[in-house]
């Protein structure tokens, strides 16, 4: 009996083994299903495909379109109508300060610094004394000419009183009866009474150069005191307590003391070329401005020009002389000068304006109705941003700046309109 439970029990479990098989079968409808949604997918992504590539196509030929139309239209420049020159142009040229009077104080005398007084940044006086220099050697000469001077001295008294005596002898013998004494004794009198003067003579002249010896280092003694030659102020102090010292300027020679006058102070411009006409003989007034924090101006006028040309730089040398009451200014700074310079041209365009070519410097002059056309031009003054024409354009002319070289005479030009009183170069804009 328990065979046939078994037997029972295994077909059972066939019958939910197959059961369960059949269950897992798919649905018959399930592969068209599939197919359609592949057919569905590849369609739209081919539709996508196409209309990009639609759109690629479409944007290809805009962009070589609006190429051809960029190539075929008239090439952009920018332009700024000439002004003309007011009644006074200023001109604004770098300069420097240089002091109304600077010294390098060197040694008239040998010797070594005993004291010094005075140092850098000192101001000092005429005649004020600035070192004093030991000069061993100095005083020894100095005592040896009196000396001699002293001996010159008591042989003139010597020879003065052999003159005396031969001088009365001789009269006595020259006054005396003919027959009491010889004419060779009065010859021999005289002669001993002319050689006597002229030893005393040769004495008075050794005495005299003595003297002038004694004078000469009495002098030189003098230079022991370093002394001021004007009211100034000490730049430059090169000496120290015990220093040699030589006398004399030579490359050799360390000197002592540099001082310099600042006021009034100068002010050197090298103006260029092109307004060497009006600064040669001119004495306008002109302003100088620092920058030391805060911007000073002062006033002046041009004093005196080198009346010639520098013939490496062709520039003229100005010198400005201005008050410095106050030592506001110091020798060696940088400034700016600013010139009022009278008109002598027409117009006056940008630096940008101006071609150069081979035939000289043009402007693009540009019409009406939009061509450009080149006009030779004449510059009668170049502040370096600013240019003075006197020939080629008239004010109220519109001229293209930044011309580029592949641009013909008649071309045909867009126009682009710089702001601004064309005294202002104005960089071009990018076609």
């Amino acid at each position: 009996m328990d065979e046939e439970v078994r037997h029972t029990d295994y077909g059972d479990d066939t019958q939910a083994v197959e059961s369960h098989a059949a269950s897992a079968r798919f649905d018959p409808h399930t592969g068209e299903r599939l197919k359609r949604l592949a057919v569905i997918v590849a369609i739209v992504f081919g539709v996508a495909f196409l209309l990009v590539s639609i759109d690629r196509l479409i944007k290809a030929h805009s962009v070589a379109r609006e190429t051809r139309a960029a190539a075929a239209a008239p090439a952009l420049v920018d332009v700024i109508t000439a002004q003309s020159v007011g009644a006074v142009q200023r001109l604004v040229l770098p300069g420097y300060t240089a002091a109304w009077h600077a010294s390098t104080i060197y040694a008239r005398v040998d010797g070594y610094v005993g004291k010094w007084f005075v140092d850098i940044g000192d101001r000092v006086h005429t005649g004020q004394v600035l070192a004093l220099i030991e000069t061993p050697e100095l005083d020894a000469e100095l005592a040896a000419t009196r000396a001699q001077l002293k001996a010159g001295e008591a042989t003139v008294l010597v020879r003065k009183a052999e003159t005396g005596f031969a001088r009365t002898t001789y009269e006595r013998w020259r006054d005396s009866p003919k027959g009491v004494v010889s004419e060779q004794e009065r010859e021999e009198k005289k002669a001993a009474y002319d050689s006597a003067l002229a030893r005393q003579r040769s004495a008075e002249a050794d005495m005299a150069l003595a003297q002038a010896q004694v004078d000469r280092y009495q002098a030189l003694t003098q230079f022991k005191r370093v002394s001021a030659p004007y009211d100034g102020v000490i730049t430059v102090r090169d000496i120290d307590i015990g220093n040699l010292v030589t006398a004399g300027s030579t490359s050799a020679t360390t000197p002592l003391y540099v001082m310099t006058q600042n006021d009034p102070i100068r002010v050197f411009v090298d103006a260029p070329q092109s307004v060497a006409d009006d600064l040669i003989n001119s004495k306008a007034a002109v302003q100088i401005q620092t920058s030391a924090g805060s911007v000073r101006d002062y006033s002046g006028q041009v004093t005196r020009t080198s009346q010639a040309l520098n013939p490496q730089a062709r520039t003229l040398r100005v010198e400005v002389d201005i008050a410095n009451t106050r030592d506001e200014l110091v020798p060696g700074m940088y400034v700016k000068v600013g010139f009022g310079l009278p008109p002598r041209g027409l117009a006056q365009v940008p630096a940008a304006a101006l071609v150069f070519r081979a035939s000289g410097p043009q402007v693009a002059r540009v019409d009406s109705a939009g061509r450009i056309s080149f006009r030779s031009v004449t510059i009668a003054r170049d502040d370096g941003s600013v240019v003075e024409l006197s020939s080629g354009v008239a004010p109220g002319d519109r001229v293209a700046l930044n011309v580029s070289s592949q641009l013909a005479d008649g071309e045909l030009v867009r126009v682009h309109r710089v702001e601004g009183e064309g005294t202002t170069p104005v960089a071009a804009v990018g076609r």
